[in-house]
C-alpha cells in the first residue's frame, strides 16, 4: 500500500515592496492578525532588496521590520548575491546579437528587457520560496489593488495560494496611499513626486518623473550620469542622460522667458539645441 505524506502545514508570508499598496495591506492586515490570528494568519514577511532604491524607502522598510519583528514576524529581507551594478557592468552573458559580442555587462534595463526584475528580484524570491514549498503549503499575502484586476489576468499571478486581501476588501491605490499617510508612512514625500516608487535609477520612468529626479535629487542624477558613462546602450531610447539634463536645462530657460516647451517650435529649438552640445 502506497502511504499518503501527511498534508504539509500551511505558512503565510505577507511579500512586501515597500510601496504604498504592499505597505497598507501589511500594517492592516497585523492590526487585524493581532485582533484574530485564527482568520488573518501572518508567519513571515518577505522583502527583497534591490539595492538601488531611494534613501527615504530604505527609512521605511527599516522602519517597517521594527514593527513586525516588534508584534513578533519573522521578517526576512532577501538580495541577490550580484549587486544591480555588476549585472550592468561586469556579467558577461551569452550574446545571440553579434554586435553585442565583446561586451560587458548587461547595460540599462528596458521595456523588452528587464533584466534587473528577473536576476534581482523573481530569481531570489522564487528560490526562497521554492525551500519554503519543501516544509510547507504556503499561502502568499499580495497588495495588488482593486482598481489592479488586470494584473490577474497573468499566468504568473493565478497561483491558487496566493491571497489579494485588498481586492477582497475593495481598496483602490488611491485608499492604500490615504491609508498609509494616515498611519504616519509617506516616504520623505516620494509619492508627491513620482507615480510609483521604483528604483531610483529605472529608465522606465516617465519623462515628468525623471526631470524630478534631475530638480530634486542631484547627487542620484549625478550617478545616473555616470553610470551611464561606464556602459554601451543609452539610457532611452531618444535620450543619454546627458542630453536629458540638456533638455530640462534648456525647458527651464524656456519657462523663465515665458515660452512654452510642449510645441513644435521647442522641439525644434532643442534638436539644434542637442546638436550644438554634441559639436
Amino acid at each position: 500500500m502506497r502511504l499518503i505524506p501527511p498534508p504539509r502545514p500551511e505558512y503565510w508570508v505577507l511579500s512586501l515592496s515597500g510601496g504604498k499598496d504592499s505597505t497598507a495591506l501589511g500594517l492592516e492586515w497585523l492590526t487585524r492578525h493581532r485582533a484574530d490570528p485564527a482568520t488573518y494568519p501572518l508567519d513571515e514577511v518577505i522583502y527583497c532588496d534591490t539595492g538601488m532604491e531611494f534613501p527615504a524607502m530604505v527609512e521605511h522598510i527599516n522602519r517597517l521590520e521594527a514593527i513586525f519583528t516588534d508584534a513578533g514576524i519573522k521578517f526576512t529581507r532577501l538580495k541577490s548575491e550580484h549587486s544591480f551594478e555588476w549585472y550592468m557592468f561586469d556579467y558577461s552573458p551569452k550574446r545571440r546579437n553579434p554586435a553585442l559580442q565583446g561586451l560587458k555587462g548587461q547595460s540599462w534595463p528596458s521595456h523588452n528587457i528587464r533584466w534587473c526584475t528577473t536576476e534581482l528580484k523573481n530569481m531570489v524570491v522564487n528560490a526562497y520560496f521554492s525551500d519554503l514549498r519543501k516544509k510547507y503549503t504556503v499561502i502568499q499575502l499580495i497588495g495588488f489593488a482593486a482598481d489592479e484586476q488586470y494584473r490577474l489576468k497573468r499566468e504568473a499571478n493565478q497561483n491558487p495560494n496566493h491571497r489579494h486581501p485588498l481586492m477582497d476588501w475593495g481598496w483602490t491605490e488611491a485608499d492604500c496611499l490615504k491609508y498609509c499617510y494616515a498611519h504616519g508612512f509617506d516616504w520623505g514625500g516620494l509619492y508627491e513626486i513620482f507615480h510609483r516608487v521604483s528604483c531610483w535609477c529605472c529608465p522606465l520612468k516617465s519623462l515628468p518623473e525623471l526631470r524630478n529626479l534631475w530638480k530634486q535629487f542631484p547627487d542620484l542624477w549625478e550617478r545616473l550620469k555616470n553610470m551611464e558613462h561606464r556602459t554601451y546602450r543609452k539610457f532611452l531610447k531618444n535620450y543619454t542622460v546627458d542630453q536629458l539634463e540638456i533638455r530640462f536645462q534648456f525647458e527651464e530657460e524656456r519657462l523663465a522667458a515665458g515660452l512654452p516647451i510642449n510645441t513644435r517650435e521647442f522641439h525644434q529649438a532643442l534638436k539644434e539645441k542637442l546638436k550644438e552640445c554634441n559639436q
